[in-house]
């Protein structure tokens, strides 16, 4: 169970309410034992009415005291009223009030269990979504998304049924055993010991039928992980499976992953439905071993009927509790797998650190300069992706990245808001080191602008806004500027329009000028443009030139482009390839040399 040990942190803040759970379980069993020892004056009023108990015994932790404390008030009862018919309702009365403490204990114990367990998934829930924006790009590329959102809903839904079943295993079902098996040692020490032996046994089987369940249940979640990635994936690219007809081939995919897990899920279900019933079974085998034994004691007078009632009531009781305590058992089995996904994603490093006082920096005043840079992505075996980079951009200036692709245009802009970290050399604004930064001012001094337009499930007007604090009208003034605020208005509920899952209500060049408009919005001193216009028709491409020419003015500009005639005009040209920079200069300059750039201008206008 040191799985279960990563999540005590999150009962912390519940510990008033586990306290009160279990102070109300415990009289829940109190009352529990003594709803069913109101049989033995039950059947003595009935079976020997003239044995009344005339003097209150002394207090003991003996069953026949408890019988004699009952018989002798009942008695009392009796006598006053001078009629047994009076004990009988006396009893009735006491019967009924012990019942309804026993089950306003039980409805308690409940009630302060529920904020517990829908507290303690909530906090799980959160610290993964927390963890999942604080992890650098790095993990996303070696993790499916699907298992992700797997390990967000079907994870946490198990390990929550888990928990449950744990603090029932902890508390309820424990106490109630232990103290049954107490009664049943006191009644009779021989054929407890008897009934001892066969549950301890009964016990082992069900616990190793149980951690038998611990890997077919992970290797279940895993693939359930997997099938939800196929689910994104043909959803994300239903385009491209209807062009290439490859409908058949998605479901045969689909149905291979989906038989596979079927038979896990047969697997875990099968044993997790045998521990209920093998349990009554043999519980009830137990019982009848006790009928056969206890009624020879009772025939040869070493124990009282009534008392040997109770006692077969007694075990009666151990059996839910018994069948609860194999079902929990299962359950936390179960969860055990889903526990393990989820700290996988929890204890993974967070591999951008920041050190421990950062420097605090808001304004950019001199220039960015990349030194001695090298750069490999771990998961493609250390390859490097850039060496030796070397380039200076000053305040203000528009420096265009160019060469083809995999040279590694993008990999080197992601360095700068330290998406990733260099593997050697370093990255300095300002004269400094951007690691001895905070990462949060780091990228307030940057606005990001890509080939994909990242937008959200939410209004035009919050998607804008999105991470600042703006007036509406900062807002419209930003879409102005970005050639959006026309387009805007004519939406149905203008800027209050929902605009679809990351924007799908919206044309490309709809899109794109959005984000444009977040940026102008953020109003950052540096912009890193990725391709911004490359995946746009003729017209939306210009209106869209424009609006990242108004975005530009004035700024620190990295720009990415394949369409070279949109950075004829910039300050510096840098032309990369195969991860290292291999020509630098303005447009004219760069024609001059007859290399590279020269190349791929020839290539373009061709």
């Amino acid at each position: 169970m040191k799985e279960l040990s990563s999540f005590n942190k999150y009962f912390k803040n519940y510990k008033h309410l586990i306290v009160l759970n279990v102070v109300f379980n415990l009289l829940y069993v109190f009352f529990n034992v003594f709803s069913f020892a109101t049989v033995m004056p039950f059947l003595d009023i009935i079976f020997h009415p003239d044995q009344g108990v005339k003097v209150l015994p002394k207090f003991a932790l003996d069953i026949n005291v408890l019988k004699d404390t009952f018989n002798y008030y009942i008695t009392l009862v009796i006598s006053k009223y001078d009629s047994k018919e009076a004990g009988l309702i006396f009893l009735a009365l006491l019967v009924s009030l012990i019942f309804f403490l026993k089950n306003i204990s039980r409805f308690l114990a409940q009630y302060f269990m529920a904020p517990i367990r829908n507290g303690v998934v909530k906090d799980i829930r959160v610290a993964l979504h927390n963890k999942i924006l604080s992890l650098p790009l790095a993990f996303y590329n070696k993790n499916r998304k699907g298992d992700l959102i797997s390990s967000l809903t079907a994870d946490v839904i198990e390990v929550e049924h888990g928990m449950l079943s744990v603090l029932e295993v902890l508390v309820k079902e424990p106490v109630t055993i232990l103290v049954f098996l107490i009664v049943l040692f006191s009644i009779s020490m021989k054929l407890t010991i008897f009934v001892f032996v066969l549950v301890l046994l009964i016990a082992f089987f069900i616990g190793t039928l149980g951690k038998s369940l611990k890997k077919p249940s992970f290797e279940g979640q895993s693939k359930l992980g997997f099938i939800t990635s196929l689910y994104d994936e043909t959803i994300s690219g239903i385009r491209v499976i209807k062009a290439f007809t490859a409908e058949d081939y998605r479901k045969k995919q689909f149905e291979a992953e989906n038989n596979q897990f079927l038979k896990l899920m047969n697997k875990v279900l099968v044993k997790r439905f045998l521990s209920s019933p093998l349990t009554e079974f043999l519980a009830i085998a137990i019982f009848s071993t006790i009928i056969w034994f206890g009624g020879n004691e009772v025939l040869a007078g070493n124990v009282e009927d009534s008392v040997f009632v109770f006692y077969l009531l007694s075990f009666a009781a151990l059996i839910a509790p018994a069948k609860s305590f194999s079902t929990a058992f299962y359950n936390v089995q179960k969860g055990l797998g889903a526990i393990i996904r989820i700290d996988k994603i929890l204890d993974s490093k967070e591999e951008i650190e920041e050190i421990a006082q950062p420097v605090q920096k808001s304004q950019f005043d001199k220039c960015v300069e990349f030194k001695n840079v090298s750069f490999a992505y771990n998961n493609y075996d250390n390859e490097p992706i850039l060496s030796d980079v070397n380039l200076k951009i000053k305040k203000g200036d528009l420096v265009a990245l160019i060469g083809p692709s995999g040279a590694g245009k993008t990999t080197l802009a992601d360095l700068l808001p330290r998406f990733y970290d260099v593997l050697n050399g370093s990255i300095e604004i300002d004269g400094i080191d951007i690691r001895k930064y905070a990462k949060r001012d780091l990228r307030n001094l940057m606005g990001v602008v890509t080939q994909e337009a990242i937008l959200f499930n939410d209004s035009i007007k919050n998607n804008i806004a999105f991470g600042c604090d703006a007036t509406e009208q900062e807002i419209i003034e930003a879409a102005k500027i970005a050639n959006a605020h026309d387009f805007i208005l004519q939406m149905p509920k203008g800027y209050n329009t929902i605009i679809g899952d990351r924007g799908m209500n919206l044309s490309g060049g709809q899109r794109q000028r959005l984000t444009i408009a977040r940026a102008i919005l953020k109003n950052p001193p540096i912009l890193i443009l990725d391709e911004a216009t490359s995946a746009l028709d003729s017209e939306s491409e210009k209106l869209v030139q424009e609006a990242l020419n108004k975005l530009m003015k004035n700024r620190t500009s990295l720009v990415i482009a394949h369409r070279l005639s949109t950075i004829q005009f910039a300050d510096e040209i840098v032309v990369m390839d195969k991860g290292r920079i291999v020509e630098k200069g303005n447009h004219i300059s760069l024609m001059s040399k007859n290399g590279l750039y020269k190349k791929l201008v020839e290539l373009q206008a061709f």
